[in-house]
């Protein structure tokens, strides 16, 4: 685990550049030799996933055939993937319908989540329904083809991630839901950051996606091998159907279809909702993706917020205290499952102990001085995580975990006013070129370093050359090369994806970015959200000498509020008590939101001055959804 110099090592043949992710002094990793995970995750297979999944145009929404490669060289490490990201490559293309324990089955490998179908007594209660409706859909059909034809009777969403409720309109009418026939169960707060984490960052969040889950990369030993948790995200129609039952607290029970369900609440861990469940009379424990067979991520390289490392482990360790002793198979929204108590409470300690490891560690150090980068070039792992293969770093990785660490706590800034106010990528590039003698000399320091391996600092250098002379080819494709190399040397899977479609877009350029909410997302913003996410896109300069003022009256809620531009923002707040505004509209929230994207008052009960909505729309931003990341 030694990834402290920046230089390469050789494995195979091949170089490994220090970029897994992990760090600090090396020790004994986990041994290659070891097949209990194989052996779980073959575990109760009752029958194969379809290869492919198509939407109602014929359209590929989700095709493991690419992924054959892993089964043909199964045994043969490719020079271009890290061993023990093979390793888990090979894992996580294992697909098909499960069963976990009598009455629970689960389907895996048919997206990046899994789908756990839970047999009640006249129907099934199905967990984390997929990314998309079409997966979903025939992912259920997989268990009606090979157990019943069961009606869904409940759907429970663990956490508000895309991947654990967009399929669910492949499972559900939102018409049985709204009917009382068919609960939807989700942790306390579930709409609100269901909502908020695709609307206010989405378009960033969206092209950093696509670097992320390597959309664009093709499958193959020297492209995309995955993200870790799995293959990757279908990419079919998403949904939402809200919950029409909240868990709010650890120890609430519910009875679902017969079924008897314990939860445990644990906000702020891998979402800032979310839930484990126990069923008791199955002896299962589901940890949703709080423990699964990877180290997680505290900070997302897509973007999110940091993660609570402390409060993580420490919900774990409730689980383990709550849950273990009465548990024989523990069983997630990803990967595969853990039978045997013992087994299942070492799984959780690992789990629990890397976090609380990540945390405590670097406090420590930081409390003596040293940087988030710092520690994590110079931070050792202890002998039994080192050696443990569900605390490596295939998703999460210790480098970025333990610098999220320290900006949850310190922000970004390190205390060195010297990094107080560097310059942006593109002046810093031309500074550096000026200090080598020009481009050419940044590249001929660049090429060396690259070729003592030390690709971290050839990056940087070649980095700024880009920058410096955008149009230069010669300078993007070295940096596509030591890119390329770098990924080809990454544990962690996200780092491959990133460094892989980094390379890509040099060489081709940006591919479409294709942003678009769906529907039942839109329809689950409350008003404040639809004006936040107007706010968000007002050209703060364009405003600055624009004053007016909005007043709603939802007509569906009864609710009212204000909105106006002040000073180049967009306030906004219920029960105005102000005097009346330029404009007023008597809308439902379908309608406003069609009237905050059109700019038209057709059919809208309104009076006062309409140029106020259209002073509002001249001064809104476009997102782009196509912006630049490796090159200016």
């Amino acid at each position: 685990m030694a990834h402290g110099t920046g230089t390469g090592r050789t494995t195979g043949g091949v170089p490994r550049p220090t970029a897994s992710g992990d760090t600090g002094t090396e020790t004994r990793g986990p041994s290659l030799a070891d097949t209990a995970d194989f052996d779980n995750a073959r575990r109760g297979l009752v029958a194969p996933a379809p290869p492919t999944v198509t939407d109602a145009r014929g359209r590929s929404v989700w095709d493991l055939r690419p992924f054959s490669f892993f089964e043909e060289g199964a045994d043969r490490v490719p020079d271009t993937v890290h061993p023990h990201l093979w390793r888990q490559g090979r894992l996580t293309a294992m697909s098909g319908l499960y069963e976990v324990a009598e009455g629970i089955y689960q389907v895996r490998g048919m997206d990046l989540s899994n789908m756990t179908v839970i047999e009640g007594r006249e129907g099934v209660v199905v967990v984390d329904p997929l990314v998309s409706e079409e997966v979903a859909a025939r992912a259920l059909a997989l268990y009606r083809e090979h157990r019943s034809d069961r009606p869904v009777t409940a759907v429970v969403y663990t956490h508000p991630h895309l991947d654990h409720f967009g399929g669910v309109l492949g499972v559900v009418d939102p018409a049985d839901v709204a009917s009382g026939r068919v609960p939807v169960v989700a942790p306390e707060h579930f709409m609100e950051h269901a909502v908020s984490e695709n609307v206010y960052a989405g378009t960033a969040m969206i092209r950093r996606g696509m670097y992320f889950a390597a959309f664009d990369l093709e499958p193959g030993p020297e492209g995309r091998v995955g993200m870790g948790l799995g293959l990757g995200t279908s990419q079919g129609q998403v949904g939402l159907v809200p919950p029409t039952l909240e868990i709010t607290r650890t120890g609430q029970e519910e009875v679902l279809d017969g079924v008897r369900f314990v939860f445990q609440m644990t906000p702020g861990t891998e979402a800032p909702a979310e839930m484990n469940f126990h069923l008791p009379e199955k002896r299962a424990l589901c940890t949703a993706e709080n423990a699964c067979h990877t180290l997680h991520n505290l900070l997302t390289l897509r973007g999110a917020q940091v993660r609570d490392a402390r409060m993580w482990s420490r919900y774990l360790n409730e689980t383990l205290q709550l849950f273990a002793d009465d548990s024989d198979v523990v069983f997630a929204s990803h990967h595969w499952p853990i039978w045997g108590t013992e087994g299942i409470r070492g799984f959780l300690a690992e789990q629990r102990d890397v976090y609380a490891y990540l945390h405590d560690q670097t406090l420590r150090l930081m409390n003596k001085g040293s940087t988030g980068i710092e520690i994590a070039e110079e931070l050792p792992i202890p002998p039994g995580l080192a050696e443990a293969w569900s605390a490596r770093g295939y998703y999460g990785s210790i480098s970025h975990n333990i610098k999220a660490v320290y900006q949850r706590y310190m922000g970004w800034f390190d205390g060195n006013p010297a990094h107080l106010w560097q310059h942006p990528p593109r002046a810093q590039g031309e500074r550096y070129a000026r200090a080598m003698g020009g481009v050419d000399g940044l590249l001929e320091q660049a090429r060396a370093f690259a070729a003592a391996d030390d690709l971290r600092f050839a990056a940087e250098l070649t980095s700024h050359a880009v920058f410096a002379a955008p149009d230069r080819d010669d300078t993007k494709e070295l940096l596509a090369d030591i890119l390329t190399r770098l990924g080809h040397g990454a544990e962690n899977a996200i780092w491959r994806n990133f460094f892989l479609v980094g390379a890509k877009e040099l060489r081709n350029g940006v591919p479409p970015t294709a942003i678009a909410l769906a529907d039942s997302l839109v329809s689950a913003l409350d008003v404040t959200q639809i004006l936040d996410s107007v706010g968000i896109r007002v050209d703060g300069p364009r405003a600055w000498r624009e004053e007016l003022s909005l007043d709603l009256h939802m007509t569906d809620s009864g609710e009212r509020y204000r909105a106006m531009l002040s000073n180049g923002v967009l306030i906004h707040y219920p029960d105005p008590k102000d005097e009346a505004a330029d404009l007023a509209l008597s809308v439902t929230k379908d309608a406003l939101v069609r009237v905050l994207t059109t700019g038209e008052l057709d059919g809208v009960e309104h009076r006062g001055d309409a140029g106020a909505l259209h002073r509002l729309m001249a001064v809104l931003d476009e997102p782009r959804p196509d912006f630049a990341i490796v090159t200016p």
